[in-house]
């Protein structure tokens, strides 16, 4: 088979209607081939795309963008410092899941940072003129305005991790309460007593959930909550290490701790040993997420996984059917969804 390049006979290039001449279909057929659309047999599909390639024929994808008041690109935007995104496995982990889905697309991913107030201006404006046709949103604190932002304009939206449980926007997230239970339940059953725990950022929904899950796992054994064993973290190695010194200096007793992420048990281990406790002979720890650090940990860190990489195959189909119907979620477009992913607690000798 000869390749051309995308040009037909004179160095020009090949036309929609060559395609479907050639194809023995209607130009219709053939966008709708092009389009991925799945009202198309198989053979008529088969058929369209041999043209497609006898022909070396390539989509107007811009001219058909523009046709349809489109731009073909999505943007991820995340109101965090760069610096935590590279540092953090959840980032890195959402990105591999929102990348693989869009994969089978057209789409372009644009990965935007939005962590300080001269950035969140840029990119107002830059949403403002609707240069994209759908934004995700991860990372949101409670009381970031770029939700609603979003909101106002209309754009087709998903947040990761609703900002509360009135959350306006289409939303994927993981069982948070549950995995904190289940962390908080194995320590009990281990024998365990008196557990402390590091959150995340309160501003947070997720951590909230987190710490109503190990309040909650605590009173149905029947134990008093110590607030003295719960330390406001912001799932950071430092936060880590700066919570467990505190830990430390108002419970020397604590016999465990669960940690809101897998990076900020790693503070907290760094901590432990330099005060000389046993892990996890003297003081059993569990972190959250089941990313690479609690596999490489020494001991290897108990966790709970949540599927990260699935959440943002899920955030991507639900933004993708947003753009595909045109309107943003709503009281007069689609129902707004909040879908949530089930957790696991994956035990290693940690704990």
């Amino acid at each position: 088979m000869a390749v051309n390049g995308g040009r037909g006979r004179g160095g020009r290039r090949p036309t929609l209607e060559e395609v479907a001449a050639r194809a023995g279909v209607g130009r219709g057929t053939v966008s709708r081939v092009i389009n991925g659309s799945p009202r198309v047999s198989d053979a008529t599909r088969a058929a369209v795309e041999a043209a497609v390639a006898e022909l070396g024929y390539v989509p107007n994808t811009a001219a058909r963008a523009l046709a349809a008041n489109r731009t073909d690109s999505i943007a991820l935007v995340v109101p965090e410092p760069e610096t935590r995104f590279f540092a953090e496995p959840y980032f890195s982990d959402m990105l591999r899941g929102v990348g693989a889905e869009l994969s089978d697309t057209e789409m372009q991913l644009l990965l935007i940072f939005a962590g300080g107030d001269r950035e969140r201006r840029r990119l107002a404006q830059y949403l403002a003129a609707h240069r994209v046709d759908g934004v995700l949103l991860v990372s949101v604190h409670a009381d970031d305005p770029l939700p609603d932002l979003v909101a106002q304009l209309e754009i087709p939206a998903v947040i990761s991790g609703p900002r509360s449980a009135a959350e306006t926007l289409t939303s994927v997230d993981s069982d948070n309460y549950g995995g904190a239970r289940s962390a908080v339940e194995h320590l009990l059953k281990r024998g365990r007593r008196r557990i402390a725990h590091i959150t995340g950022r309160t501003d947070v929904y997720g951590a909230q959930r987190r710490v109503d899950g190990y309040r909650d796992a605590l009173r149905d054994a029947g134990l008093t909550v110590d607030e003295l064993l719960i330390e406001p973290g912001d799932f950071t190695e430092e936060g880590g290490r700066r919570g467990m010194t505190r830990l430390l200096e108002r419970a020397p007793d604590v016999d465990a701790v669960f940690a809101a992420s897998d990076v900020t048990a790693a503070g907290a281990r760094q901590v432990l040993r330099e005060r000389g406790r046993r892990i996890p002979d003297d003081v059993a720890l569990v972190g959250y997420d089941d990313s690479a650090i609690a596999r490489h940990m020494d001991p290897p860190l108990t966790s709970v996984r949540q599927p990260i990489e699935e959440m943002g195959r899920a955030m991507i189909d639900l933004l993708l059917t947003e753009i595909a119907d045109r309107r943003p979620p709503g009281p007069h477009g689609l129902e707004r969804r909040h879908a949530v992913l089930a957790t696991e607690l994956v035990v290693r000798t940690s704990s």
